[in-house]
């Protein structure tokens, strides 16, 4: 099936599947100051059961999440001052990478099309992190993706307990894994300031839509894609938890 160009952006071939207009539009705001989309209204019946906006939004979100995610994360295997540090870096990208690759395998039989780039909010939160050195570096990595990993956590079990899916519901399975031990190992520096994270996730800047939303693709643009990392032998399930800061 072809749809045109000059309605939804790109060209998404989608074998026997029947697919709505507004399952294959790019969503149209994504990002941490976005409310989540509608859980009750479905967008496309696939093989995998019927799409929600939600379940649609999420998968774009889990994508572009790794795009800043994951590059942030080689930053901090290369310039963190910790063996902490380093390790953090080394489950941030060997997480995304796994997320990444069910993202990739998914969209395709869900008809949802997926950005090759972070939003400039995420891009952004590289960019703060890039501008700092040593300690100050560490810091600012750790709690800003302490902050965003904090936020989509919830989300990611609305989906859970919502999504009538089965595509969806794996994601949000792996998702759950993968985020829960990325907050650990961030924990586990030692540099989460969690009065100021918490206040940062519950309370997120007001920012304009083009913001907090990926770039779609270019019209035959190549998916990216976000290597994986068998060599950093790392296990991103069931994380061991870190002692609670009152009682340290």
């Amino acid at each position: 099936m072809r749809l045109s160009r000059s309605r939804i952006g790109v060209v998404v071939l989608f074998g026997a599947m029947t697919l709505t207009l507004t399952a294959l539009a790019f969503p149209a705001v994504l990002g941490l100051d976005k409310p989540d989309g509608n859980q009750d209204r479905v967008v496309a019946s696939t093989k995998s059961g019927p799409l929600t906006e939600a379940d649609r939004d999420f998968v774009v979100k889990v994508r572009a999440a790794g795009l800043w995610e994951y590059p942030l994360g080689e930053r901090v295997m290369e310039r963190g001052t910790t063996k902490a540090m380093k390790t953090a870096g080394e489950h941030l990208v060997v997480g995304h990478a796994g997320l990444d690759a069910m993202c990739r395998e998914i969209a395709p039989e869900l008809g949802i099309t997926l950005p090759n780039r972070a939003s400039p909010q995420q891009e952004g939160f590289v960019a703060t992190v890039d501008a700092k050195t040593g300690k100050e570096f560490d810091s600012s990595a750790v709690n800003i993706m302490r902050v965003t990993h904090g936020q989509i956590f919830p989300a990611i079990a609305k989906i859970r307990a919502s999504t009538k899916n089965t595509l969806v519901r794996q994601l949000a399975d792996l998702a759950n894994d993968t985020v829960l031990d990325h907050i650990t190992v961030l924990e586990k520096t030692g540099l989460v300031e969690y009065d100021e994270v918490t206040f940062n996730q519950t309370g997120p800047a007001k920012l304009p839509r083009e913001k907090v939303t990926p770039p779609p693709p270019q019209p035959g643009e190549q998916v990216l894609v976000l290597k994986p990392r068998p060599d950093l032998n790392v296990n991103t399930a069931s994380p061991t938890p870190t002692p609670s800061p009152a009682g340290s």
